[in-house]
């Protein structure tokens, strides 16, 4: 079933000026976390260069009054638009900790997750204790929702046909958000996604689809809207494929070029996210050249502090590897902290 999207209002002046203003944010501190990885500040990152349009619209529709997003290693995007604090989402790829050292709580977005797939399998199980805990009725009222977001080479997992297959018989408030960046790592789409897209897999599990350009940063925005309203009337999980492109490696440690020229990611590319959004400000009057050249020097304002306090983290207690594993330890993980603290503290 095709989702329905005609009834979601077009974005308001301001709401593409608050929209723009996240998407050159998440380019400029994408751009720079490059840099820094090839600068030795950051030992690895994934990049998003030509999604940012996918994941700042499809954050900008979510309730975080309610709702809750489960992100992969790639989703800058989607924690800088929730308002994450980025030094501590950085935290990661400094490997001064493991998930990010903000409150998923507070900030509604869970841990980053580098297991391929397995955001899915945590945001379905979230959403279906959200309408277990809710109770009968509780669709009239509207049930908070969750996002989870993967690619199409994450599409194939064994994890991500579970989720859906529950989340389809659950009727879970769920949506599937899927960045088809055209790449697994070094394998086009067309190479390892039956039926040709993975939207069309969603009739499969019962639950309604709609593909957008995501590259369109409001179109994203309009269609993770319907979905969020679809699911949280209690009409079951929704999938949305966002067509984009990577347009650089799929993370620091990937050279694009064994697999791919230069001459096909012009070609291949499409229409540049950032640049579409500031062309679209300019014709319909909603912003202006000033206000261009403003959100782009707040977005290196941004990312020159977030690169300052990035290079002010410290270790992390060695202890806390042990004190985060278990609620009630067990006997074997009691003994390995006892051990460690024997050789690194010698206590």
């Amino acid at each position: 079933m095709d989702l329905d999207t005609s009834s979601i209002p077009e974005l308001t002046a301001e709401e593409l000026r608050q929209l723009y203003k996240l998407l050159i944010a998440t380019r400029d501190l994408d751009v720079a976390a490059v840099a820094w990885q090839r600068q030795g500040i950051l030992p690895g990152y994934a990049p998003e260069l030509g999604q940012e349009a996918a994941q700042v619209g499809s954050a900008f529709a979510l309730d975080t009054s309610r709702d809750f997003a489960f992100p992969t290693y790639r989703e800058m995007g989607v924690a800088l638009s929730l308002g994450v604090d980025m030094v501590e989402y950085m935290s990661t790829h400094k490997a001064s900790w493991h998930g990010g050292l903000y409150n998923p709580v507070s900030t509604r977005l869970a841990p980053i997750q580098a297991v391929v797939g397995g955001s899915v399998l945590h945001a379905v199980g979230w959403a279906h204790g959200q309408r277990l805990a809710a109770g009968a009725g509780s669709a009239e009222a509207g049930l908070p929702a969750a996002i989870t977001y993967f690619g199409d080479g994450a599409s194939s997992q064994g994890d991500v046909h579970e989720a859906m297959n529950f989340a389809g018989v659950l009727k879970a408030p769920v949506v599937f958000f899927v960045q088809n960046n055209g790449w697994a790592i070094s394998l086009p789409t067309e190479e390892q996604v039956a039926g040709g897209t993975v939207a069309a897999r969603a009739a499969g599990y019962g639950m309604a689809s709609v593909t957008v350009d995501g590259n369109d940063a409001p179109a994203v925005v309009r269609a993770t809207r319907a979905a969020l309203e679809h699911a949280r009337a209690g009409n079951g999980p929704v999938l949305i494929e966002a067509m984009t492109y990577r347009r650089g490696p799929h993370s620091t440690s990937d050279d694009p070029g064994r697999y791919r020229t230069l001459d096909e990611e012009r070609r291949d590319g499409g229409e540049d996210p950032v640049a579409r959004l500031a062309a679209l400000l300019l014709e319909t009057g909603a912003a202006d050249q000033p206000f261009i050249d403003d959100a782009a020097a707040e977005a290196k304002a941004h990312t020159d502090t977030v690169r300052e306090g990035i290079q002010a983290l410290q270790p992390r207690p060695g202890q806390e590897m042990f004190d985060f594993v278990f609620a009630e330890p067990t006997n074997a993980l009691k003994a390995q902290a006892h051990a460690w603290r024997e050789e690194s503290e010698h206590v």
